[in-house]
């Protein structure tokens, strides 16, 4: 599986995927800047969590403008597989490649620490190697991860199996509507989540849950 990492300005988990990417594939990722207006020839692209633009405006409001974005639309059109973490998402929901939007933290703080999430869909080139159901822990990082979508836009993508992950009952930590941690296009090969998989994959960081993601792509896309 060949992969790529988009790194913008205040970008500081573009390291941390493309360390995650390689550990897991053997491969080295592209390390693609903002201001690039194509891609390699890839079959991953990667938007990672940060600060992109210091957060100016909206979380991935100016990140959303950056030209390398007509390219990964063009990529995922053609049915390239697109995982965009934490500001990853927030970027997605501004390009609307993912529907709804990212807001404040309903307890208007900074939250960083592990969390426990369900897997609710296992049908995606993402999440295959999981069971449905299955308890893990990601850490997350943000103070803007209240995902907010209108109550036809929720139905919807509940009753597509677009909702990937869900915090566990209890352990919301930012208010997301229907406790939603991520979420598929409707072509089912864009995933946003707000918690961090790429984190969780070798021991010696506290666990290794996030594993299986990048075991389903690589078994799906290779």
């Amino acid at each position: 599986m060949k992969s790529a990492v988009i790194v913008f300005p205040a970008s500081n988990c573009d390291r941390d995927a493309a360390t995650a990417l390689e550990q897991m594939t053997g491969k080295a990722a592209h390390m693609v800047w903002h201001q690039d207006s194509e891609l390699p020839d890839v079959d991953l692209v990667v938007l990672p969590g940060g600060f992109s633009y210091g957060d100016y405006l909206r979380c991935g409001a100016m990140a959303s403008q950056s030209a390398v974005m007509r390219a990964v639309r063009a990529h995922a059109d053609k049915g390239g597989a697109v995982l965009g973490i934490c500001n990853g998402f927030q970027v997605l929901t501004e390009t609307h490649l993912l529907p709804g939007a990212l807001m404040r933290n309903a307890g208007l703080k900074f939250v960083c620490r592990p969390v426990s999430l369900e897997v609710d869909e296992t049908q995606s080139a993402f999440t295959r190697k999981y069971s449905k159901g299955e308890q893990v822990s990601f850490p997350v990082a943000h103070g803007e991860g209240n995902y907010y979508a209108d109550d036809e836009t929720l139905n919807r993508i509940e009753g597509e199996g677009r909702v990937v992950f869900r915090y566990a009952a209890g352990d919301n930590p930012n208010g997301s509507a229907r406790n939603i941690a991520g979420i598929l296009n409707e072509k089912r090969n864009v995933l946003g989540l707000m918690p961090h998989p790429e984190r969780v994959v070798d021991p010696l960081l506290g666990g290794t849950d996030g594993r299986k993601m990048f075991e389903s792509l690589i078994e799906t896309l290779s």
